[in-house]
């Protein structure tokens, strides 16, 4: 997912998960952590698109109102919540913030491999929502271009195995010297206009297509 638009207020969906055999003080302080973060959404000018329970319908929900962030506001059944926002977020990786009362190590660890990009326990104020979400931003925002690069650098790597491969087809089939292979591929994706790793790709495809092998001892 790209980068939210700091040009246009954020689309926040906001998760609410209760504990419906709760005690009056337990619903109390849920009560008022919610109101909190509201009035915080939307002093900072945030346009909060929808309030959703988290269940089975969360997942088709999150994928129509495509939010910029995702908040889950939870008492202390935060691990269960988390469930339903990895099935939610699966296909499209968004920003998440819990605010939660749950400090065990167990649902912090579990948040972490969510992808949640902030965990915070206990003690939220208004003034406290703008400057969380900005980092759990900037935090997702680190980690995405983290995770292109590595995606970028295994490309790479797959595709230099790949034109490694073609070129030994082709010194084993041809007699070629490793340069005079490797000038041939070169040559082959000039004149079909293909990129280099996409042509010995075909070679290859060709070669398992043939059911043909260089003799052994050869690459």
């Amino acid at each position: 997912m790209k980068a939210p638009d700091p040009s246009r207020s954020l689309r926040i969906v906001v998760v609410h998960g209760g504990d419906a055999q709760a005690d009056d003080a337990a619903l109390a302080a849920q009560a008022c952590r919610s109101a909190a973060l509201r009035v915080g959404l939307l002093e900072s000018g945030y346009d909060i698109v929808a309030s959703l329970p988290p269940d089975i319908f969360l997942p088709e929900r999150i994928a129509q109102l495509q939010p910029d962030l995702i908040i889950v506001d939870s008492e202390s059944d935060a691990r269960d919540v988390l469930e339903h926002i990895v099935i939610a977020t699966r296909e499209a990786r968004r920003p998440i913030v819990l605010f939660t009362e749950d400090d065990s190590a167990d649902t912090m660890e579990a948040a972490v491999a969510a992808g949640v990009s902030a965990y915070i326990v206990a003690g939220l104020r208004a003034e406290r929502v703008r400057p969380v979400l900005d980092v759990a931003l900037a935090r997702f925002k680190r980690e995405q271009k983290l995770l292109g690069e590595l995606a970028d650098t295994r490309q790479k790597l797959a595709e230099r195995k790949v034109i490694d491969r073609a070129k030994g087809l082709l010194m084993a089939r041809h007699g070629l010297l490793e340069d005079e292979a490797y000038g041939r591929l070169r040559s082959l994706a000039m004149n079909k206009n293909m990129r280099l790793a996409e042509i010995a790709q075909r070679i290859l495809d060709v070669e398992d297509l043939l059911g043909e092998r260089p003799a052994k001892g050869n690459p």
